[in-house]
């Protein structure tokens, strides 16, 4: 591994990092707010941020110097997260440190595989790491093999059934897709995926995972808002 980039990896070991995101047609969604956004969280002691498209990218590279996970939402189904090799690239040139992939094992549009985006990322930018966005064990081995820097669960609970390695989504954490990770792959694992309080954050960490990545308890006041909502008599 590239030693720039091998220290980018090291240095979020433990570490909390803050995904800023909003969905299309909410009014947070301007590049501005998720730069002001990035801001807070970075303040609050979040040692990476997680920012979706290149506008976005580019206003929160203009914010903060804290690492950058970078992906491209390009669309809502299939392989939709940072789908090809030219969306990989996008990010990292927008200023993203590390971008993240969808991992899984379906079908991807041009041809292409994880593994083209892996060894064009490393081969076009030495320095930046990609972060495979995995849904089961099988994504997980495979993007392994591929030569992701980092392996996440943000997909785990999110591919529909048709996908035959899809998970149940879970309430919290998916901890025994965490744990069976954990064993599965020796290349950093990272939790991603409703972790919505500090004690579910507290449980993950119990694992020996690389680091955890938080968005909507931390981001979205929509949501949260609405927990709350819900309970009221």
């Amino acid at each position: 591994m590239n030693e720039a980039r091998k220290q980018l990896v090291a240095g979020l070991k433990s570490k909390l990092v803050v995904s800023c995101q909003a969905y299309p047609g909410e009014p947070m969604r301007r590049a501005d707010i998720t730069a002001a956004v990035a801001q807070s969280v970075v303040a609050g002691g979040a040692s990476a941020v997680r920012v979706q498209g290149l506008a976005d990218i580019i206003a929160v590279r203009q914010a903060v110097e804290v690492p950058i996970i970078g992906l491209i939402k390009a669309g809502h189904d299939g392989v939709y997260i940072t789908p090809s090799v030219a969306h990989a690239k996008a990010c990292i040139e927008a200023g993203a440190d590390i971008v993240a992939v969808d991992a899984t094992l379906r079908e991807r549009g041009a041809g292409e595989t994880f593994a083209d985006a892996v060894a064009a990322i490393h081969d076009c930018f030495p320095q930046a790491a990609v972060m495979a966005d995995c849904a089961s064990l099988e994504d997980a081995k495979a993007a392994e093999d591929a030569g992701a820097d980092l392996i996440g669960t943000t997909l785990a609970g999110y591919t529909p059934d048709s996908y035959a390695y899809s998970r149940p989504a879970t309430e919290g954490p998916d901890l025994r897709f965490i744990e069976a990770l954990c064993l599965a792959v020796n290349a950093p694992v990272v939790v991603e995926g409703r972790i919505h309080s500090p004690e579910d954050l507290q449980r993950v960490f119990e694992f020996p995972i690389h680091f955890a990545c938080v968005g909507t308890a931390i981001t979205h006041p929509q949501r949260i808002t609405g927990w709350y909502t819900k309970m009221l008599p």
